[in-house]
């Protein structure tokens, strides 16, 4: 499927769902509650205007310059967010009201409906609601712009040689610089890293939404990561919406080692373990020549070594224990980013964050560094992820 159809397929699902949860919003916010003109009106454009913005923002993004796009993009952004948290705001006040009703009837029977008190309800329901959403998106703004946290995890690995015992990676994933993170954003990131002195660092996908010729100058900070045994990267979906084959260049220049589909020896002579990375779970459909690969990757590999895999999404782990990975390092989900978004996520991938066993695998699924979509962060955390590996040999 080439790239052009997969975005024109990811705009009309997104138009058709934005359509319907706004149709869902305006019926329980603005219709319910009675609201008379003009007060009709002016609410029923607070929701449509943002509502046609949303698909328009995809495209804004990528075309526009970076400083330009995050002033037109933030709201727009800001918007999905609080969107999302009124629809499930609402549909569990709409569920609680129907467990009265059912009780109601269980009860008394059936009885005639009050058409003003029903109106009353709507109102509180309709002020209740928007005022905890917005109290909820306030927090939720503050903890995604202002709170990276440092996050150290210690994982012994069977075959990891003794001398490396302690051997640190820094991971990075899911900055999706661009619409709203930038520059200087990204170079307090990297002195941060900088500042754990790893040995290794690995960048997991989607660093970026949107082109090269507009993000050049955003990323260039990444070539300041400072690692003896280097940087590494592998794509996550994001990079094939933006020009998958120009940013694996534009990387390479950068310094930074784009592992595709291969594995190289980390360390030197006995005292070193494998690494590994494959593309994006989804690539082979979205671009030519791209696609995971795990059993090419390991060709020739001796299995008593160790071994690191990076992979986006955390559903290379089923292939990964099946090759004998130690550990798995991917990114994708955010751990949901917006509670309660994570049992969204859980129905597409095993694992939604944290270090976990899959068999006889370990896997740590990061967070993420930066966000995607909302400015905003409830019941998740950006992180930085600072991996100790403990021999155990």
């Amino acid at each position: 499927m080439s790239r052009t159809l997969t975005i024109t397929i990811f705009l009309g699902v997104v138009i058709a769902i934005v359509t319907a949860l706004h149709y869902y919003l305006w019926a329980r916010l603005v219709r319910d509650p009675g609201f008379q003109s003009p007060l009709r009106q002016i609410l029923a454009g607070l929701l449509i205007v943002p509502a046609a913005s949303l698909p328009l923002s995809f495209i804004l993004g990528r075309v526009l310059t970076p400083g330009t796009s995050r002033w037109v993009t933030f709201p727009i952004h800001l918007w999905m967010g609080i969107m999302f948290l009124l629809f499930v705001a609402l549909v569990a006040v709409d569920g609680a009201r129907l467990l009265a009703w059912i009780g109601q009837r269980l009860a008394r029977g059936a009885t005639a409906p009050d058409p003003q008190r029903r109106v009353l309800l709507a109102r509180i329901a309709a002020g209740a609601v928007t005022t905890g959403v917005l109290g909820a998106a306030a927090v939720g703004v503050h903890a995604a712009l202002t709170r990276v946290v440092t996050r150290r995890i210690e994982v012994g690995l069977s075959r990891l040689p003794r001398p490396l015992d302690g051997f640190s990676i820094v991971q990075l994933t899911d900055l999706h610089l661009g619409p709203t993170l930038g520059r200087d954003w990204l170079q307090g990131i990297v002195r941060r890293v900088n500042d754990l002195k790893p040995d290794l660092i690995a960048i997991t996908g989607d660093l970026v939404d949107g082109s090269v010729e507009h993000l050049r100058h955003t990323v260039q900070p990444l070539a300041d990561l400072r690692a003896p045994q280097g940087t590494f990267f592998v794509t996550g979906n994001h990079e094939y919406y933006s020009g998958a084959d120009a940013w694996i260049t534009e990387l390479k220049r950068m310094g930074i080692r784009v592992l595709r589909n291969e594995h190289i020896p980390v360390g030197r002579g006995e005292e070193s373990f494998d690494l590994c990375g494959i593309d994006d779970h989804h690539a082979a459909r979205m671009l030519p020549g791209h696609g995971p690969d795990l059993p090419r990757a390991l060709r020739g590999r001796d299995t008593a070594r160790e071994l690191v895999l990076l992979a986006h999404q955390p559903l290379a782990i089923f292939e990964a224990a099946e090759h004998g990975v130690g550990l798995q390092l991917s990114g994708h989900t955010h751990g949901g980013q917006i509670w309660p978004m994570r049992y969204l996520v859980r129905l597409q991938q095993p694992y939604i964050a944290g270090h976990v066993w899959h068999g006889k695998t370990q896997l740590y699924v990061s967070e993420g560094t930066g966000f995607w979509g909302p400015p905003m962060r409830l019941g998740t955390r950006s992180e930085i992820s600072h991996i100790i590996l403990r021999g155990r040999g």
